[in-house]
């Protein structure tokens, strides 16, 4: 059962739509050089761990590593857990089928995606608000926090091959707040801003690919006290062109006609009479 290949990026796709969420923040600040007195300043975000940034600012500059400095404000965000949600569990043998928009294959022929029902999965991720001044901080923290009540809703097109769009709901759980502003003048104050999320998204399996049924057989046994026989049912579609064409290249959904051909069969047996064939 396990170990066939599938790798949809989900987890990928779900930390994309988190980072895409937060890419056009703007930070204005005071500047009387310019006409409107204002400075805008696009904050930067980056996935990673924010101590990365306070290490690069503290750091001793090397001749490997010239002396540089952070620009703050900057946000950054990073994976801090995987858990099972329970409280979103589908059925999870149901199968769900979709028919691809032009309704082929790469090979023309009519077919349909088969797949079992996706499994909820939480990503904690946190997002930290690095500033140097209260403003800077409070300025971004206010271009997020309405727009969470606690929850935003963002789509993505989960699969590739069906085109499978899910609604993926980023939860805000809480905000946390650090100032290191104890230390001398030669230290830098930092004013880090945590926020701790929850994405809610699903994982699904591998993805079938299925072709419409031409000819369908069933074999049963009808009674096995009296008379071990079998009756086998066919049930497969003809072409009515003149000439005819073949079964798996007949195409339903053009101007191709056809009909459907029954038949039923004692396969162990002559006396077709028994059956009142």
């Amino acid at each position: 059962m396990l170990g066939k290949y599938s790798y949809h990026q989900i987890f990928r796709k779900s930390i994309i739509a988190f980072g895409t969420l937060f890419n056009n923040i703007i930070v204005k600040r005071k500047d009387s050089s310019r006409k409107d007195g204002l400075e805008s300043y696009k904050v930067p975000i980056q996935y990673g761990p924010y101590q990365k940034y306070l290490a690069m600012i503290a750091a001793e500059p090397t001749p490997e590593r010239q002396s540089m400095q952070i620009s703050l404000p900057r946000l950054s965000f990073e994976i801090k857990g995987l858990h099972y949600d329970g409280s979103r569990k589908l059925v999870p043998t149901q199968m769900v089928r979709t028919i691809p928009s032009s309704g082929k294959d790469a090979e023309g022929k009519p077919i349909q995606y088969a797949q079992y029902l996706p499994v909820p999965y939480n990503l904690d991720v946190e997002m930290s608000i690095i500033s140097k001044n209260q403003d800077d901080g409070l300025q971004i923290l206010e271009q997020i926090l309405p727009y969470f009540h606690p929850s935003l809703n963002v789509s993505i097109e989960v699969i590739d091959e069906t085109k499978e769009e899910r609604d993926i709901a980023i939860v805000l759980n809480g905000v946390g707040y650090n100032d290191d502003y104890e230390g001398d003048y030669s230290q830098r104050r930092t004013l880090i801003w945590t926020l701790n999320f929850t994405v809610k998204t699903y994982l699904f399996g591998p993805v079938d690919a299925q072709r419409d049924i031409r000819k369908v057989t069933l074999d049963y046994r009808s009674d096995i006290v009296r008379r071990p026989a079998e009756l086998r049912y066919s049930s497969e579609v003809q072409s009515t062109a003149e000439p005819p064409v073949p079964r798996d290249e007949i195409k339903p959904e053009e101007t191709d006609t056809y009909k459907v051909v029954e038949s039923y069969e004692d396969i162990y047996s002559t006396d077709n009479d028994f059956f009142q064939l």
